[in-house]
């Protein structure tokens, strides 16, 4: 983790280059790469604030700022109008994170461990859950598609379903932490001692909030005109590159932990992280768009909800029988790979 730190040099360029009216491909390069350490720092404070405020409380706090990097990164975007990109993102986090993380994870884990046994128990709950998402932006999707709705019954649509998968993540989080939290084992950073004092944890994660906030702005400040000189979609950039920024730190913890055979830890990460963005993330900008005067709906395009559906039952068929291995992970990273290229394509 500590390499990661010296991207924190890319900080104050991004400054340097914003604030000089430098050339956006710059700002959107440097920006970008001071992401990755802030949104590290993000993560390794509130574990530390986790450990302070014992288990119950951390678990909260875990669930709260696990996936704040891309939060912050798609409001920037949505207060912009980039709906499109913001979309995309969203799909790209749920790929990104079952996919590509989940895939090394397995992958590199498996090389050095025959087979990597986790809780399926827990695994097959959160696939469940990423089953039902995929039902509440198909059947959005599909109504707007087919001309069965008008603009304003398509946005009403989005809101419900929104709304309800804001409930279902609730109620998960009741279900994990409360009624049925034998199924799920105590996360092991919970068990340790805190590395930083209360008020070390609480200025480094206000600090790395704030600094993360302002070169997300940048990023997305900087967007449209990287996308007309450098000539990628917004898909593309939407779809792989701010869902590799915003959740980089949290990718070499999954692998580190499926290297030290703690695969369930990994799956944590992963398939958690992509039910907490499909969850919770996916429903709060949708209303958060009703407070900059634009709504945004969950009409996805069909591109990335094919993707999306294809993940899902990928990853829940490696899943389902309670452990894995290198093979499996490689299967994930191809299947990541060609979904990369046809977005860079398209």
């Amino acid at each position: 983790m500590n390499f990661l730190y010296i991207l924190l040099l890319a900080v104050p360029l991004a400054v340097y280059f914003e604030f000089i009216h430098g050339s956006p491909v710059l700002v959107f390069l440097f920006s970008s790469l001071a992401i990755i350490p802030l949104a590290g720092l993000m993560g390794k404070s509130t574990e530390e604030l986790a450990i302070h405020a014992g288990p119950r409380v951390g678990g909260f706090l875990n669930a709260t700022f696990g996936n704040a990097t891309e939060l912050i990164i798609t409001i920037f975007a949505l207060r912009e109008g980039f709906f499109s990109v913001v979309k995309a993102s969203l799909a790209g986090s749920i790929l990104g994170n079952i996919l590509l993380v989940l895939g090394f994870s397995a992958f590199l884990g498996g090389l050095k461990h025959k087979t990597l046994n986790f809780n399926s128990c827990v695994a097959q709950l959160n696939t469940s859950l990423l089953f039902m998402v995929i039902t509440s932006l198909v059947i959005p999707a599909v109504f707007s598609h087919a001309g069965g709705l008008s603009a304003d019954e398509s946005q009403t649509l989005s809101l419900v379903a929104a709304l309800i998968l804001l409930a279902a993540y609730l109620i998960s989080l009741y279900f994990s932490f409360h009624t049925h939290k034998h199924l799920f084992h105590t996360s092991h950073s919970l068990l340790e001692k805190a590395e930083w004092r209360l008020s070390l944890s609480l200025g480094v994660l206000l600090g790395s909030v704030v600094l993360v906030a302002l070169m997300s702005d940048f990023l997305v400040v900087s967007l449209r005109p990287v996308v007309q000189s450098l000539g990628v979609s917004e898909a593309f950039i939407g779809v792989i590159l701010i869902p590799i920024i915003g959740n980089a730190a949290e990718h070499s913890t999954a692998v580190l932990m499926a290297l030290k055979q703690r695969m369930d830890l990994s799956l944590e990460i992963a398939i958690g992280s992509s039910t907490q963005i499909a969850l919770l993330v996916t429903p709060l900008l949708v209303l958060i768009s009703y407070l900059f005067g634009r709504p945004m709906n969950l009409i996805f395009d069909p591109l990335e909800l094919t993707a999306i559906i294809l993940a899902v039952l990928m990853v829940n068929y490696v899943i389902r029988d309670g452990d894995t291995n290198y093979l499996e992970g490689l299967l994930l990273l191809f299947t990541f790979i060609i979904m990369a290229v046809a977005f860079y394509l398209v």
